[in-house]
């Protein structure tokens, strides 16, 4: 069974002929990698857009979400979970509070801090969003691996992503 050429074959087939002296492996299972990631951004970013939800938002509301009930989290827990600046944090609490998906109170623990709460809206928003998110990405995978090579890959890129870290 042949496969056919794409880009990235081709950009490795005129460095092979440049530079046959090189091992282009890497290229091009990177050249792919890419390839892939903005593919998967682009799907991922539509089924958000349909939900009315930019990626942080989404992120903000599975954060709290995913933490189970009451999902409460307080702004500092929030960006830490999401390797995000307290600016750009506000920002988005601020876009998802007149959603009407989370809530601002006061942390009873420590007057100077607030907590932040999924309301039911926000609940719905993001399990609606999550239902359509986890089925496009496996539709995604799905369209080319198989569950053992979906297990492999997975296997795979854990190991490096921890060693390059």
């Amino acid at each position: 069974m042949s496969e056919s050429c794409d880009a990235v074959d081709e950009v490795i087939a005129q460095w092979r002929q440049e530079r046959p002296d090189l091992d282009l492996s890497a290229m091009d299972v990177f050249g792919r990698l890419s390839q892939l990631t903005r593919v998967v951004e682009s799907a991922v970013e539509r089924v958000f857009t349909e939900h009315g939800l930019r990626p942080g938002e989404f992120d903000v509301l599975a954060a709290l979400r995913r933490t189970g009930a009451p999902y409460t989290l307080t702004p500092s827990e929030l960006s830490a979970a999401l390797m995000t600046s307290r600016a750009g944090m506000t920002n988005r609490l601020d876009r998802l509070e007149t959603a009407g998906y989370v809530e601002r109170s006061l942390d009873p623990a420590d007057r100077r801090s607030f907590r932040i709460t999924l309301t039911s809206a926000g609940r719905d928003v993001i399990d609606a969003t999550l239902t359509d998110h986890a089925a496009g990405l496996a539709k995604l995978l799905s369209s080319a691996a198989g569950p053992d090579d979906a297990a492999v890959l997975s296997r795979i890129l854990k190991g490096m992503l921890a060693e390059l870290r």
